[in-house]
């Protein structure tokens, strides 16, 4: 039965209800939700009114739904724990107060292009999608442990104020059975997605997400059945997927993460398909500490703060760069040496098939290493790495060898030594009296027979000492090299 005490406008909503049939009460003078407060009369529906359509039983032969579009609506719209079998469109309506829809259960709820001062809606159900489109909401949404049937559309929404506050969008522990598709949602307060399970993606494509010196985007113990899509978006504060779980891709492609004075990607203990931060920049701590991902897309360039790299795996890192760019960035870990990151960077390398660039990954592990020693074991790496790379470099001992074989034969070519015992020498060979000074364990006779004199006895300690060292260096090189292999 229809009230008697109802409006005009509110009559036209109330006799269009049990068929469905859609209101539109934009004059085309001032349309937009934003300034709805100035609206004339004519345009003004009170929530009772929409609330007591909404609880109604619906009509026989009939499929009720509440369809209006730039209405004014006053007082509080309050459907705490309701239960509506209506689908409900308030489209590009501006809403004085909050409306309350905690622990209410809906088929589908439109609200695009409307003017909310906030929403209620923790524990909600929804059987279809949620629309939030183009809807400016300077309040909170509060979404916590929602579950939704179908899409949350976000797109192109604008949250948050000026001036900022704790939290513009509020999912924690909602469950998601599709999209949550947000391309352009502007947010000005940190967005909630701890632990929510999301079955589908969750679109931020071209985002703007903001709260200085606070995190942006909480996604920590998220949930993702495919992708994270967050192509050419912009955020001021930390982005977090600590703890996620993303099948798919996690892309930041174009896209600016900018927290200077803290971190501002967090990937802790995140288990992630691929990771792409192709043509992106983060501007802050970078703390991926035991994150395991299938793909690392990191580019000269789009990390330029301190890194957290322990406990990181990842299958295979891209794009393919010379070692020497890689190894600048592990440089600048946080804790200092850590050996974990540089054995993970020489598995990526083997498993492209980039032997060379392993092998100087490994040797610059242990040149860090070396730094971190006291000043005698430091001398003793300082020789090693001198002479053979710390094993990586076999070929620089031969050169040492044939350097020093060359200059012992020039110098004790020009003078031969006396033989010990005249008349029983072999004849005197000033290369294989080298050979025999600088190898300890060969023996051509040469040594034996002759004796050195004066300066020259002192070339031959200085041969044999340099072969004793090169010896000891090559096989705690070579040692090393085949133990890790």
């Amino acid at each position: 039965m229809e009230p008697i005490d109802l409006t005009p406008v509110e009559r036209r909503v109330w006799r269009a209800f049990p068929t469905g049939t859609p209101v539109d009460l934009r004059d085309g003078t001032d349309d937009a939700p934003e300034r709805g407060d100035t609206w004339a009369a004519g345009r003004t529906v009170r929530a009772w009114v929409l609330r007591k359509l909404l609880l109604s039983p619906p009509v026989d032969g009939e499929i009720a739904a509440l369809r209006v579009v730039g209405a004014r609506v006053t007082g509080a719209l309050n459907l705490q724990y309701a239960a509506v079998d209506h689908p409900i469109t308030l489209r590009g309506c501006h809403f004085e107060e909050t409306p309350v829809l905690y622990g209410a259960r809906f088929r589908q709820v439109n609200l695009s292009e409307s003017y909310l001062p906030g929403l209620d809606a923790a524990t909600l159900r929804v059987d279809g999608v949620l629309r939030l489109t183009d809807c400016r909401v300077p309040g909170q949404i509060r979404l916590g442990g929602a579950r939704l049937s179908g899409v949350l559309f976000l797109e192109r929404a604008r949250l948050g104020q000026e001036d900022g506050q704790e939290e513009a969008l509020h999912l924690n522990h909602s469950v998601l059975e599709d999209d949550v598709w947000g391309p352009g949602l502007e947010a000005r307060g940190e967005v909630r997605l701890n632990g929510a399970s999301v079955a589908g993606v969750v679109n931020l494509e071209g985002a703007v997400l903001r709260n200085p010196g606070g995190r942006a985007f909480d996604g920590e113990n998220l949930t993702a059945g495919s992708d994270v899509n967050a192509t050419r978006a912009r955020f001021e504060g930390e982005v977090s997927v600590r703890g996620a779980t993303i099948p798919g891709l996690l892309v930041f492609t174009q896209a600016r993460l900018s927290h200077p004075a803290g971190c501002a990607l967090r990937t802790t203990s995140a288990a992630i398909g691929e990771v792409w931060l192709r043509d992106g920049r983060v501007e802050g701590t970078v703390n991926m500490l035991r994150g395991r991902f299938g793909l690392l897309h990191v580019p000269p360039g789009a990390l330029d703060g301190e890194v957290w790299l322990d406990g990181l795996t990842y299958e295979s890192l891209t794009p393919r760069l010379p070692a020497k760019a890689r190894i600048a960035m592990l440089e600048r870990d946080a804790e200092g040496y850590v050996p974990h990151a540089y054995e993970q960077l020489t598995a990526a390398y083997r498993q492209a098939g980039d032997d060379r660039a392993a092998r100087n990954v490994m040797l610059a592990k242990q040149r860090r290493y070396r730094a971190t020693r006291p000043w005698y074991a430091r001398l003793w790496g300082y020789l090693q790495d001198v002479t053979v790379g710390y094993g990586f470099r076999p070929v620089w001992a031969a050169g040492w060898l044939a350097g020093l074989l060359l200059a012992g034969a020039a110098a004790f070519g020009t003078r031969p030594p006396d033989p010990l015992k005249p008349g029983e020498h072999p004849p005197f060979n000033a290369l294989f009296y080298t050979l025999d000074l600088l190898l300890p364990i060969i023996d051509f006779g040469q040594e034996k027979a002759f004796k050195p004199v004066g300066g020259y006895q002192w070339l031959a300690y200085g041969l044999i000492i340099t072969g004793w060292v090169l010896a000891t260096t090559i096989a705690a090189g070579i040692t090393r090299t085949l133990r890790r292999q």
